[in-house]
């Protein structure tokens, strides 16, 4: 069955060998026609330009579809649209590359692995001893090689993946010699790896292959990993590393190649952060800083050169300095050092060199915004840090912020595509902080660390949130897409929970009451302040109705629920009366927003919004008025229950009818029918209330008083109805008769 197998393979090969064979020929042929073409005569030229002007003058003309592409674009033409059209041109050629070459990587991996394969079914024959394995292993790399090396003049993407796969087929004999069969000692297979990266990057120079030097550095930095026992030698590591970074730098300067960097920082950094965590100690802190000097002059090699930062150059100053960061302030607080700061302060003055050398040149460009953003933002987390912040989050947090401002400078969109990625990491990491309120003991008021790091993620979000703001108003745009005001929404929730969690943190000793009461009093005055700032914050209509929405919950559940439970421990001389008084100023709140807020809100767009409005009003004027009832006449928690009974059936009824005919008075005085049927709603409930329930359990006395003080009141109101009626009559009939004047 295997021979049969090997047999088709082997047809299936040649066929398509044959078919490439055709497709080479033919494009040869194309090239030696195009050839020809090219190395014409000047009179043959003129010969072929005249027989096509002949053909023109008999033919008529035809709109190309580059022509009509071409044509004038009207004025406004949107910007993004170019910018998009420029991103999808930037990895055109990284598509490009795997289309036309997809088939040569696909087939070196195929013969790696059959080779492989080869080697193991020999192997399991015994036809070869290890030694013998190990020898076809290199001998093969080598032959790949130099089938690579001697296709580069015609076939040049073709032969740099050729000549990697035989790089990695050294690099794997290698490491199975090395664990395997135990051919050599580590050192030797260390030096064994260390010349193949050398050999390799050799070559990628020489044959000037990106795709090549790639494939050498992957090679180089995993080569450590393949040689390793599980003793780690640090220092010996990084010493290989850093001469790998070097000779990275040095191909980068001479071949501008971009993604050899960026291959080299994600590895290394891998293995310094790595180290960090499992073995923090003071030399690891050298090669932070050598590191961190490489990668920087290798973010600057072109502000060097021509005075301006890529898109990719500003990526790497940001990462370089905050990865950095975390690895040196990590390192030192495990080990006890002071003071940590040290290092953001240190880097803060490198990018400020830079920043007063475009000062001076009164260059206010990208450039200098880059400096400046990342200065000012190494300084914060020097505070932060000064200030025992948690490290990630306030880094994070920071970053974010660093990278919109960029977004906002350069105008690269790759910078806000990444905040967006990174603004979900900041709330999990304040979560995370938020955490630790739960375990914490004897914190200190706002001066500890959980607080001072929800701190620094408040002023990045507040800073966030004017960025947005302030750049939708330049571009003149609609408000924000959905992942903006997701951000903004979930800025305000940030602010929101990191004032409140301190607050409740800090008197979690006191009755539920309490902490139910600030709770939600801090809710009802936070959402106040911001639909008092909604102009200045620029919060949409939608999130404004909303806000409101909330508001006239939160109140609802604070007047019925929350004020209750402060009733009851005054009651029972857990808390003095005094603190009553904290709860009646949620009235001003809510006056207020009733007279200014919501008539210029669109609130009212929906009749439901009425209703609710209309019933937080009356459970809140009837529970306040129920409470300062009980607390102004009940002696104690038992005596407050019979007071209770009496307010409902004797109060209540008559508080619901004033309510009732004020609703129905503004329902006819401004003609909103919504309020005129809530009043006869209310109305109709407290008879229901009255006949139903309270008048058989009332004595006389309260009886009579009831019905006479309830006539009384449905009487005055049924007058000024007809009196109001009255005049919006005469009214009518007198404009109606100054139009048929006027006729």
């Amino acid at each position: 069955m295997n021979e049969i197998l090997a047999v088709l393979l082997i047809v299936v090969i040649i066929i398509i060998f044959n078919n490439l064979n055709n497709k080479i020929r033919k494009l040869e042929k194309k090239i030696a026609d195009l050839t020809a073409k090219i190395n014409k005569t000047p009179a043959q030229h003129e010969a072929d330009n005249a027989q096509v002007t002949a053909e023109e003058s008999i033919i008529p003309k035809q709109i190309q579809p580059h022509e009509v592409y071409s044509a004038p674009q009207m004025h406004g033409t949107n910007e993004e649209s170019v910018t998009t059209i420029a991103q999808k041109d930037r990895l055109a050629p990284l598509f490009d590359f795997l289309k036309q070459n997809a088939l040569t990587i696909i087939g070196i991996f195929t013969l790696v692995l059959g080779i492989g394969y080869f080697v193991k079914y020999a192997i399991d024959k015994n036809w070869i001893g290890e030694t013998a394995r190990a020898g076809i292993g290199f001998c093969t790399g080598a032959a790949i090689i130099l089938t690579g090396h001697f296709l580069r003049k015609n076939y040049t993407a073709f032969a740099s993946i050729i000549t990697g796969g035989g790089i990695a087929v050294l690099y794997f004999t290698a490491t199975i010699a090395f664990r395997e069969y135990h051919l050599f000692t580590q050192n030797t297979a260390f030096f064994i790896t260390t010349l193949i990266t050398a050999i390799s990057i050799i070559l990628s120079y020489y044959y000037k292959s990106e795709v090549l030097i790639i494939f050498s550095l992957i090679g180089g930095f995993t080569a450590p990993l393949m040689v390793s026992t599980g003793n780690s030698n640090y220092l010996f590591l990084f010493i290989y590393l850093s001469l790998l970074n070097s000779g990275m730098l040095a191909a980068t300067f001479l071949r501008h190649w971009k993604s050899v960097g960026w291959a080299a920082y994600i590895f290394t950094t891998l293995y310094l952060l790595n180290w960090s965590y499992e073995k923090p100690e003071l030399l690891s802190i050298s090669f932070y800083i050598i590191s961190y000097m490489i990668f920087y002059i290798f973010a600057l090699l072109d502000y060097i050169r021509k005075n301006t930062l890529s898109t990719s150059d500003i990526l790497m100053l940001a990462f370089i300095n905050f990865s950095s960061i975390i690895g040196l302030v990590y390192t030192f607080d495990e080990l006890k050092y002071e003071p940590a700061i040290i290092f953001p302060v240190a880097f803060a003055l490198i990018n400020s060199v830079l920043l007063f050398r475009e000062y001076g040149r009164k260059n206010f460009g990208i450039s200098y915004s880059v400096f400046a953003g990342i200065t000012v933002s190494l300084i914060t987390i020097a505070a932060a840090i000064q200030f025992k912040a948690h490290l990630i989050t306030s880094v994070w947090a920071v970053e974010a912020t660093l990278l919109l401002f960029i977004w906002k400078k350069t105008g690269h969109k790759v910078f806000k595509s990444l905040f967006y990625i990174l603004f979900p990491l900041v709330i999990i990491a304040q979560m995370i902080t938020w955490s630790e309120y739960f375990n914490a003991k004897n914190l200190s008021i706002i001066i500890n660390p959980v607080f001072l790091t929800s701190l620094v993620t408040v002023i990045s979000t507040v800073i966030n949130l004017y960025i947005l703001k302030n750049t939708q108003k330049e571009k003149q745009e609609e408000p924000g897409n959905f992942f903006e005001d997701l951000i903004t929404v979930v800025s305000y929730g940030i602010i929101y929970f990191a004032i409140l969690l301190e607050i409740i943190y800090h008197i979690y000793d006191m009755p539920w009451a309490v902490i139910m009461s600030v709770g939600l009093l801090f809710s009802i005055y936070y959402i106040f302040a911001l639909l008092l700032l909604r102009k200045k914050l620029k919060i949409s209509n939608e999130l404004q109705n909303a806000f409101i929405y909330l508001l006239l919950f939160l109140s609802i559940v604070n007047v019925s629920v929350s004020t209750s439970s402060v009733v009851t421990d005054i009651l029972t001389k857990k808390l003095q009366t005094n603190f009553f008084l904290l709860h009646l100023l949620q009235w001003i709140t809510f006056i207020y927003a009733g007279i200014k807020i919501i008539p210029s809100s669109g609130f009212h767009q929906y009749k439901i919004s009425y209703w609710i409005l209309a019933l937080a009003i009356v459970t809140g004027i009837s529970f306040e008025l129920h409470h300062a009832y009980i607390l102004m006449s009940a002696n104690d928690l038992q005596h407050s229950y019979d007071l209770q009974k009496h307010f409902n059936i004797l109060y209540l009824p008559i508080i619901w009818t004033v309510l009732a005919s004020i609703f129905i008075y503004i329902g006819l005085k401004k003609n909103i029918q919504e309020y005129s049927k809530i009043g006869f709603a209310l109305m109709g409930l407290m008879v229901l209330k009255l006949y139903g329930h309270d008048v058989w359990q009332m004595d006389n006395i309260s009886r009579i008083s009831a019905f006479i003080a309830l006539g009384i009141i449905l009487l005055l109101s049924s007058f000024t109805f007809q009196r109001l009626k009255n005049i919006i009559r005469n009214m009518v009939d007198k404009k109606e008769k100054n139009e048929d004047l006027t006729d």
